[in-house]
């Protein structure tokens, strides 16, 4: 995933990336032996674009060996082209540098998009709300699509927008910066934000974590100022809105402080995923009736989600309301849209209703 802020469960990060930063042109540079299969199996093995998309989908997740494994999905592989094929493993955003440059190699037509908001949903990690997300955007013969290496995230309402190559690097450098200060490399990702900004000066979320980084190495007019850059640049960046509300609390303008914290309610009464994550944090306290509440908000804002309402349906049962449960339950499964998703859906229904029949004949 793409992305840092308060609400992000992020994976552990076990090796912190270069200090240095690569070069743009590095960064999708195609090594050459990935470029020569690409040249043997894919645009000499056919003319028609779709045969030439279908040959490249199966080069980059076939395993290249019988004993090694396929592309893997790793949300803290933040990784360059060459990177990430050598060690097959990606996140949303390696994984779209990688593809959507093999596929202008191969004669396709292809570009990133961005996705303001996910939700997303992993065994390892639980729950993960996270602000950007990245994927492929495709034009075959008069037909657009969208590849996405993770099956398991909702977008929010606008879903993929085209972005230029220089907002996606602009993702990748802010990505390795956020990796590089969890690591306590201050100096490595003072200059990997640099670059993002570089990339693109409009790139709200690379000024916010500037904001943070200064905030924790002490410059706290320099962080004031990336802060008041985040905002201006987008006025309602939660993080930004939360970094600089405390900030300012911090150094004494209290007033700005009190503004922007209530500039902050105003976003979250307003952000589906937030009330969805608040429904799922009083879940797991055992709240069940404020996580009600707070489902009910989300589906109020956002109300084909069928997550959302799979989340009220839960809260429901755990509250003993058999009744409003399967009513929940069942407008999940209306809006699941693929059939391995409402059979999961009918299943559970039809557990609750077993329940509630044996509670009705006591």
């Amino acid at each position: 995933m793409i992305g840092w802020n308060a609400f992000a469960l992020l994976a552990a990060i076990t090796t912190a990336p270069p200090a240095v930063p690569p070069a743009p042109e590095q960064v999708m540079a195609i090594p050459a032996e990935l470029r020569q299969q690409l040249q043997e199996q894919v645009v000499h093995g056919a003319n028609a674009s779709d045969k030439r998309l279908q040959l490249l989908v199966e080069l980059v997740f076939q395993p290249r060996h019988p004993e090694t494994p396929s592309l893997q999905y790793d949300t803290a592989a933040t990784l360059t082209v060459a990177e990430t094929w050598a060690q097959q493993r990606a996140n949303c955003l390696s994984f779209t540098l990688l593809f959507v440059a093999l596929a202008r190699e191969a004669g396709l037509e292809a570009h990133m998009q961005e996705v303001g908001q996910v939700v997303g949903w992993y065994q390892e990690q639980g729950v993960i709300y996270n602000a950007g997300h990245v994927n492929v955007g495709l034009r075959v013969d008069g037909r657009r699509a969208t590849l996405d290496l993770d099956q398991n995230v909702l977008y929010d309402r606008r879903g993929p927008q085209p972005i230029s190559d220089q907002r996606a690097l602009a993702h990748f450098y802010n990505n390795r910066g956020a990796e590089l200060m969890a690591a306590h490399d201050g100096e490595g990702a003072r200059g990997h934000l640099r670059m993002a900004l570089q990339m693109d000066p409009h790139f709200a979320p690379a000024w916010n974590n500037l904001g943070v980084l200064e905030t924790r190495a002490g410059n706290l007019d320099a962080a004031a100022r990336a802060l008041d850059n985040a905002l201006q640049e987008d006025p309602m960046l939660a993080s930004a809105l939360s970094n600089a509300s405390a900030l300012y609390h911090r150094i004494g303008r209290e007033q700005q402080a009190a503004r922007l914290a209530m500039r902050l309610q105003h976003v979250h009464a307003r952000d589906p995923f937030y009330q969805f994550m608040q429904g799922v944090t009083a879940e797991r306290r055992g709240d069940y009736a404020q996580a009600v509440v707070a489902y009910r908000h989300a589906i109020r804002l956002y109300g084909s989600a069928h997550q959302f309402h799979f989340g009220l349906a839960r809260a429901y049962f755990l509250e003993g309301d058999n009744r409003r449960a399967m009513r929940e339950m069942a407008r999940a499964r209306e809006l699941g849209g693929t059939d391995p998703v409402r059979a999961v859906y009918q299943s559970k229904l039809d557990s609750l209703r077993r329940i509630s029949a044996r509670h009705a004949s006591r």
